[in-house]
């Protein structure tokens, strides 16, 4: 294990550091040095010696055990993906629906995990069932679980689509309760995690998914173009790939006998050469944070935005997030009065601080190599009302 307080504003580790303090890991994460040395020694690798001594299928393979390791599941319940919306897509696309099927989800999804389900609903015959964000009696912004329930409650609904944190508020569904009334109706439940994995614990079994997609770009420290999907053993053989390609069967390297025998784990959802870099790339970072420990990134990451919570109160800033310990996330969302959006994002911009704006409110993504002096410095530089 890596000493978490070591890597605290850490240069060498975060080169960002030198530049920008960057609260915006639920858009587009700066790569640590880890993952961008992994580039780097493929870079030469392939320009000095083309695949010849490399090792790079044995390390894509490490990353198979490391990524199932990070949300408890078995190496080959694990594919690999592009993104987060080809992970949703094969589910989408690979379910046998009936005319009268129904999908659950919300209405304040990112649109990965809307479009395709829209797709479905237009060319099969499915209702798409979207939950909508309600106002809370703190002035919190959340979805009730009991809407979710109720809408799944619906002896059509085939599907449950959520977000495990919805990127605009911050909230964390309780997808272990959600899962379990899946599970004993026979509903299968799909999850983006993009939001969530790398910055807490997510335990598929635990929280009963059958499906989970996040590319590596926001939490898990990644680069772009390289994700993680997850498919539930028993129902592996039951979903059809998404693109069928050389690598999707049994004897992939027999490249004569053309054996079309699709693989039985979740190799059968990869259809064809991989994104070599970039998941070494991930595979750096990954390590990274396995060796820090999830839940201590994400206590960390709680007592920054605790303190970020203070600071803006004070100010007059209205909360958007949820703040029940249950419902949290890495992602703080909260909105001015009386001060524009942009203006704010810019004036920060202009002191090397990023932050985002989304869906009219004010968003902060802080990892945990972030200081308290950055928090601090954002605090004092937003205007108070």
């Amino acid at each position: 294990m890596l000493d978490a307080a070591r890597l605290i504003g850490n240069v060498d580790m975060f080169p960002v550091l030198q530049h920008w303090v960057f609260f915006n890991h639920a858009g587009v994460c700066p790569l640590p040095r880890i993952a961008a040395d992994q580039f780097k020694r493929y870079a030469n690798q392939a320009q000095m010696q083309a695949y010849l001594h490399s090792n790079w299928y044995t390390d894509i393979e490490a990353l198979r055990q490391l990524s199932a390791r990070l949300i408890g599941a078995h190496r080959d319940e694990i594919a690999f993906v592009k993104n987060t919306s080809e992970g949703i897509a094969i589910v989408a696309n690979g379910i046998d629906w009936q005319w009268g099927d129904v999908i659950v989800t919300t209405a304040i999804e990112y649109p990965a995990n809307i479009y395709p389900w829209m797709d479905i609903a237009r060319t099969r015959g499915v209702k798409l069932e979207m939950v909508p964000e309600e106002t809370m009696p703190d002035g919190s912004r959340q979805v009730p679980i009991d809407a979710i329930l109720k809408a799944a409650s619906d002896p059509r609904c085939r599907l449950v689509a959520l977000s495990l944190v919805e990127y605009a508020s911050g909230q964390r569904h309780d997808v272990s309760r959600i899962g379990a009334f899946c599970r004993e109706r026979n509903i299968r439940f799909c999850i983006d995690a993009i939001q969530a994995v790398g910055v807490m614990p997510v335990d598929v079994r635990e929280m009963n998914i059958d499906y989970l997609s996040a590319d590596g770009h926001k939490w898990m420290l990644g680069p772009e173009g390289a994700g993680i999907f997850y498919c539930r053993r028993e129902l592996i053989e039951h979903m059809r790939p998404l693109a069928i390609g050389w690598m999707n069967v049994v004897n992939a390297q027999d490249y004569g006998n053309y054996d079309f025998t699709l693989r039985p784990d979740a190799g059968r959802f990869e259809c064809g050469s991989y994104n070599v870099p970039g998941l070494l790339g991930l595979l750096g970072a990954l390590t990274l944070i396995e060796q820090v420990g999830v839940e201590i990134i994400h206590a960390r990451v709680q007592t920054l935005l605790e303190r970020l919570h203070q600071g803006v109160s004070q100010k007059g800033y209205a909360i958007v997030s949820p703040r029940d310990a249950s419902q949290r996330s890495g992602i703080f969302a909260f909105k001015a009065h009386g001060h524009s959006h942009d203006v704010i994002v810019k004036k920060l911009k202009e002191h090397h601080i990023e932050i985002a704006k989304r869906e009219g409110r004010l968003r902060v993504s802080p990892h945990f190599y972030n200081t308290e002096a950055q928090i601090d410095q954002l605090i004092e530089l937003l205007p108070s009302h």
